[in-house]
């Protein structure tokens, strides 16, 4: 007898009307589904920053000029740096970095008057809190560009320079943090929910034992897979958009290309929650599935992804390990379609990836789906 390939998507279908069933009697996963990723990405996007504005410092006037009171003014005068504190001396400065009041002190020697008008170049000392390392370089530079300006004012520079660098910075011309998070927020949030949604939800359906009811029916492994993974993937379409709503009603997160942007999630969602499907398959346990679960998505999404750390700067181990996380590849398609208006010719191997990842994790998924209860 040759099989109808209507009865199967009916009964796909079937499956697919139960599991939504399940999904909306169930108020935390409701939660977990909606509520979540948006209050995950607004936590994230407004905790997570890498700008530093108003950075405290310290500045010691050892000479008490007129000459050092403009220097003074002038290094905090664009409001890069907030001068919170003028000690009397060194060890009071070096007291300020160390209690974590200041991140940077200024020492202004004795004579800088003197040696000024004298023509001689004065070195002005900078102590820098060097424990966090992307403040540190933040600071360096920002003291470095106004220690150069202040500097040609003081030598009365007014010659035209031969050359003029005009900068126009694509894509964040304000080289705001959040429009670089974002994307990779989105990544991030889909991967862990989407992941311990099927995990958690097919795990307990094993504890329950409510899978031999299924095993009674004819259905086979795969439209048993497909139908547990359809309602969560209209769920995740769901996320997609509260997420990116809430980037660009927050945090003005440019929407482009929004078309592409749904097929790419798409793809990037089925992988997920197949991978989150076998974990459920192989683990069977609610609370061995969250484990694995909450590990082998946010971990990787966070760390592997250039979500927070470039891939390029990875040691070749990583990067190399990094080509089999599927949020890395949705950063990329993510960032090019949103902020630079890429189109499915630019992103096309970030699309390869994803749907290798999915082809793989849904066939894992279908292959340990074995039709018996142990």
């Amino acid at each position: 007898m040759q099989s109808d390939p209507w009865r199967s998507v009916r009964r796909v279908y079937a499956i697919a009307v139960k599991e939504a069933t399940h999904i909306r009697r169930d108020a935390r996963v409701l939660y977990l589904a909606i509520g979540m990723p948006v209050l995950l990405i607004l936590l994230f996007g407004f905790g997570v920053s890498f700008d530093l504005h108003h950075v405290p410092v310290a500045i010691v006037d050892q000479d008490h000029t007129v000459t050092s009171r403009e220097v003074a003014q002038d290094l905090v005068a664009s409001q890069d740096l907030a001068l919170v504190a003028s000690p009397d001396n060194v060890s009071d400065a070096q007291d300020l970095i160390r209690q974590g009041r200041i991140s940077a002190a200024f020492i202004l020697p004795h004579g800088l008057d003197e040696r000024i008008s004298r023509g001689e170049t004065v070195p002005v000392q900078m102590l820098v809190d060097g424990s966090d390392a992307n403040s540190t370089n933040q600071v360096l530079a920002k003291a470095d560009g106004i220690g150069r300006a202040t500097s040609m004012k003081l030598a009365k520079i007014t010659l035209t320079p031969p050359l003029s660098v005009r900068v126009w910075t694509r894509y964040n011309p304000t080289g705001e943090s959040a429009l670089f998070l974002v994307p990779g927020l989105v990544a991030y949030v889909l991967a862990m929910v989407a992941v311990l949604l099927t995990a958690l939800s097919v795990a307990r359906e094993w504890e329950r034992g409510s899978m031999e009811q299924l095993f009674a029916t004819p259905v086979s492994r795969l439209e048993i897979v497909l139908g547990k993974l359809i309602p969560y993937l209209l769920l995740g379409y769901i996320q997609v958009i509260l997420v990116l709503a809430a980037g660009a009603t927050v945090f003005g997160l440019p929407i482009r290309g929004l078309p592409l942007v749904m097929f790419t999630s798409g793809l990037f969602l089925l992988g997920m929650l197949g991978q989150g499907l076998l974990i459920s398959v192989v683990t069977r346990n609610q609370m061995v599935a969250t484990q694995m679960g909450t590990f082998s998505s946010m971990l990787p999404s966070m760390l592997l992804s250039g979500f927070l750390f470039p891939v390029q700067n990875m040691p070749l181990p990583l990067r190399v390990l990094s080509n089999i996380v599927p949020a890395r590849w949705f950063i990329a398609a993510l960032r090019g379609i949103l902020l630079k208006g890429n189109g499915i010719v630019d992103i096309w191997f970030d699309l390869f990836m994803l749907t290798l990842f999915a082809i793989a994790m849904i066939g894992m998924s279908t292959a340990r789906f074995q039709r018996r209860v142990a």
